[in-house]
């Protein structure tokens, strides 16, 4: 028997623009709205990343962090 969907937590998150177009995106064109896309990213995360970048795109997003604040 499937599992039933349903989005049962709720939270306020902030996002990069540059963040919140992909997801908007990418929403778009799975026929999502950015709930269920960001659902569906974190319960698929393990089978959607791709190990030998991830290290380093986050080592680089980390170092940009504090001059996109800014």
């Amino acid at each position: 028997m499937p599992k039933r969907f349903r989005l049962s937590r709720r939270f306020n998150a902030a996002m990069t623009e540059d963040g919140y177009r992909r997801l908007k995106k990418f929403a778009a064109e799975a026929g999502l709205d950015e709930g269920e896309a960001l659902s569906f990213v974190f319960e698929n995360f393990d089978s959607i990343l791709n190990e030998d970048t991830f290290g380093h795109r986050l080592r680089i997003f980390n170092s940009d962090l504090e001059a996109r604040k800014k």
